[in-house]
């Protein structure tokens, strides 16, 4: 295996770990409170892990390759959080604007939540992943 695929493969994984971290923090102590109270008649009476599952596996791969970039040695930190936090907006905007769209009732509360956690979350990921891969590489200058 080449340098490359290795350092994907160790951003991808540290990512992974960070998101579902964070992730599985957030909606126990948010967004499980939020779903109940705004969208409870909606919910299903229990998770679809299968589908939980292939969500993360599938979305930190967006997060590594819109932000992270562990093969991209000239993305400064702030272009990498940005790149993580506009792939969290456009992501996170599909699932709840769609939501808006077409569920009756759906409350723009639960949906500009979402937008907002996607950017916030995608950033923070991407920010403490490189920071600990690349403490000493990373370039932190502001262009």
């Amino acid at each position: 295996m080449n340098v490359r695929v290795k350092k994907w493969l160790l951003a991808y994984a540290a990512a992974a770990v960070v998101f579902a971290v964070i992730d599985v923090a957030w909606i126990l102590t948010v967004a499980n409170r939020q779903y109940e109270s705004q969208i409870g008649d909606l919910l299903a009476p229990s998770v679809n892990l299968a589908g939980a599952v292939v969500f993360y596996l599938i979305f930190v791969v967006g997060i590594v390759h819109y932000g992270i970039r562990p093969n991209d040695a000239g993305a400064t930190l702030r272009q990498r959080v940005t790149g993580a936090a506009l792939f969290g907006f456009f992501t996170y905007a599909t699932w709840a604007l769609t939501a808006l769209a077409v569920l009756k009732d759906f409350p723009v509360l639960v949906a500009v939540t979402d937008i907002a956690w996607g950017a916030g979350v995608c950033s923070a990921v991407t920010w403490l992943t490189v920071t600990v891969l690349r403490p000493d590489r990373v370039r932190q200058r502001t262009s």
